[in-house]
C-alpha cells in the first residue's frame, strides 16, 4: 500500500515538474491578463453589461497574485486560485467594504509585482526600459482597481495602498538584500535619504491639504495650473522625484551590487501612485495618462543624472574603463520569469 502511494506521489511530482518546465503556465497567464485587460478597457468605453469590469478585475487580480507568488518563491497556484475565488465572492456579495478591500489588495499586489518583476540593467536604456515595464504593469493594475468600484476617500486609499506596498516590498527586499548586513554604509545612507525624502513629501502634502498653501506654494500651484492648461497634465511629484528615479538607478545598481535592491524598493512610490491614479473620478483618463507619461520621462532623466553621479564617484576613470566596467557588470540574478527567492 505504501509503495503504491509513493509511486502515485512520484507520478504527480513528475507531472508538476513537467508542467512547470513547459510554456503552458505562461501562456495561460498571458491569456488571463490579456482577457482581463480587454474586458476592463471595454468597461471604460462603456461597452457591455455593468458587471463586465468586475470580471476583468478578478482576472487581473488573480493573474497578478499568481505572478507575485511565483516571483517570490511562493505557491502561485494556491494563491492565484484563492485570489480568484475571493474576487468572485466579492462580485457576488456586492458589498462596498468587500469591493474596497479587493481594490486595495489589487493595487498593492500590482505595485509590488511591478517592482519585483524588474531585472538588473547594465546600461541606462535598459534601466529606462525596466521603469517603463513597471509603469505598464502598474497601469494595468489601475484599471483593475477601478473595475472593483471601491467606495473610499481618494487620499485615504492612496495612503493605505502606498503604506502596504512599502511594507510588502521592503519585507521581500530584506531577504533579497541579505538583510541589514547587506546594506553597508553606502546602502544605509541611500535608504535613509530615500526614506527621508518619502516622509518629507508625504508630510508636506498632508500639511498643504490641511492648512492650505503659503506664498511659495501658491507659486507652485500656478505652475501646476499652467501645466494642466497648456500641457494637459502635471506629473505626480512622489513618482517623478522618488519612484521612477529609484527604479532606474536601482536596476542599474543591481547589475553591480546587491544594495541596488534597497534602491529599487523605493520604486514602489511610483508603481503604487500609478496603480491608484484612476481613483479620482474628476480627473479625465487622458490627463491621467499624460501625468504618468510626464512623470516617467522626467523621472528617467533624474535617474540618469543619479547614475552618472554614482559612476563618477565610485566608478573607474576614463571612457574605456567605464565601458569595460559596463561589459563586466552582470551580478547574477534570476531571469524575469523565475523565482527570486
Amino acid at each position: 500500500m505504501s509503495s503504491a502511494v509513493s509511486l502515485r506521489l512520484a507520478q504527480v511530482s513528475s507531472s508538476v515538474d513537467r508542467l512547470a518546465g513547459s510554456r503552458w503556465p505562461l501562456v495561460a497567464w498571458s491569456v488571463m491578463v490579456a482577457g482581463g485587460l480587454a474586458v476592463l478597457v471595454a468597461g471604460v468605453l462603456e461597452l457591455g453589461p455593468a458587471w463586465l469590469p468586475g470580471v476583468g478585475s478578478v482576472a487581473v487580480a488573480g493573474a497578478f497574485t499568481w505572478a507575485l507568488a511565483a516571483r517570490t518563491g511562493g505557491r502561485p497556484v494556491v494563491f492565484g486560485t484563492l485570489a480568484v475565488a475571493i474576487g468572485v465572492a466579492v462580485l457576488v456579495l456586492d458589498e462596498d467594504r468587500l469591493r474596497t478591500g479587493a481594490a486595495v489588495w489589487t493595487c498593492v499586489v500590482a505595485a509590488v509585482l511591478a517592482v519585483m518583476g524588474t531585472v538588473p540593467a547594465r546600461r541606462l536604456r535598459h534601466a529606462a526600459r525596466e521603469a517603463l515595464l513597471a509603469t505598464l504593469v502598474a497601469a494595468v493594475g489601475a484599471l483593475a482597481v477601478v473595475g472593483f468600484e471601491p467606495v473610499v476617500s481618494v487620499v485615504s486609499f492612496e495612503y493605505a495602498t502606498l503604506g502596504l506596498a512599502l511594507l510588502g516590498v521592503f519585507a521581500l527586499v530584506f531577504r533579497l538584500g541579505a538583510g541589514f548586513h547587506g546594506l553597508g554604509r553606502r546602502g544605509l545612507l541611500i535608504v535613509l535619504v530615500g526614506g527621508a525624502l518619502l516622509l518629507l513629501t508625504l508630510a508636506y502634502a498632508e500639511l498643504l491639504r490641511r492648512y492650505g498653501p503659503g506664498a511659495m506654494v501658491t507659486d507652485l500651484l500656478d505652475v501646476v495650473r499652467w501645466s494642466r492648461e497648456n500641457l494637459g497634465a502635471f506629473p505626480r511629484p512622489i513618482a517623478t522625484v522618488l519612484g521612477v528615479p529609484a527604479l532606474v538607478w536601482g536596476c542599474h545598481m543591481r547589475a553591480r551590487r546587491r544594495q541596488g535592491w534597497w534602491v529599487s524598493a523605493f520604486g514602489v512610490a511610483a508603481t503604487a501612485s500609478v496603480a491608484s491614479s484612476m481613483m479620482n473620478p474628476s480627473v479625465a483618463l487622458l490627463e491621467v495618462g499624460l501625468s504618468i507619461g510626464y512623470g516617467l520621462v522626467i523621472g528617467v532623466l533624474i535617474g540618469a543624472a543619479l547614475i552618472r553621479l554614482d559612476l563618477r564617484l565610485t566608478g573607474p576613470r576614463g571612457r574605456r574603463a567605464r565601458r569595460a566596467e559596463e561589459r563586466a557588470a552582470g551580478r547574477p540574478e534570476p531571469a524575469r520569469g523565475q523565482a527570486l527567492l
